[in-house]
């Protein structure tokens, strides 16, 4: 057997042994004393698929919409993503009655030209209007424009980046979709 540590073979083992140990005291620093060494998986770094990543940046405390000047919670603070959701479900399916009402099958090409273009037009026609559509309302949202009111254009924007659904599936770390940050719109609670 040959001696990895031999002063003849530079010890490059023996080095690399004594860096592990050093980069975990490094690393575990901040532990509670007897607390295991648990390096962060990429799992916590990344995030999982529902939670989306992790983008607070050691702003311990700060919530969503603090950096919007929003309140934490209650009337006025940002809407969650299941309420927004249940509302966008809500809007859908209103849409959707209307076209089978009008004797069109909604399965149908024309259907379902027919389902976004009522869908379309709701958003345009209440949130202009209301600053609501009908499952907003049911879920207690209302849409906004940060530093001033919600003007025509901001709710065209919105409805036209909402129509091709990348948008609003696009997240920021408060939760806003890019629809609503292109349009400098934020769905909020009543």
């Amino acid at each position: 057997m040959t001696d990895q540590t031999a002063p003849g073979k530079g010890g490059k083992a023996a080095a690399k042994a004594a860096e592990v140990p050093a980069a975990r005291a490094a690393a575990n620093a901040g532990a509670a004393p007897g607390e295991p060494f648990a390096a962060p998986s990429t799992r916590a770094a990344l995030g999982g698929w529902l939670e989306g990543p992790n983008l607070r940046d050691g702003a311990e405390g700060e919530y969503r919409g603090e950096r919007l000047g929003l309140p934490e919670s209650g009337s006025g603070s940002l809407a969650g993503q299941g309420r927004r959701l249940g509302a966008l479900a809500v809007d859908w399916a209103i849409a959707y009655l209307v076209v089978a009402a009008f004797g069109w099958h909604p399965a149908s090409a024309q259907g379902q030209w027919g389902v976004l273009a009522v869908f379309a037009a709701e958003h345009l026609l209440l949130i202009s209007t209301l600053g609501f559509t009908i499952g907003k309302r049911v879920f207690g949202l209302r849409v906004g424009k940060l530093g001033g009111p919600l003007t025509p254009l901001n709710v065209v924007v919105r409805t036209v980046l909402l129509m091709l659904v990348v948008p609003a599936v696009i997240w920021d770390r408060d939760g806003r979709g890019l629809h609503d940050r292109l349009a400098g719109s934020v769905e909020l609670r009543r």
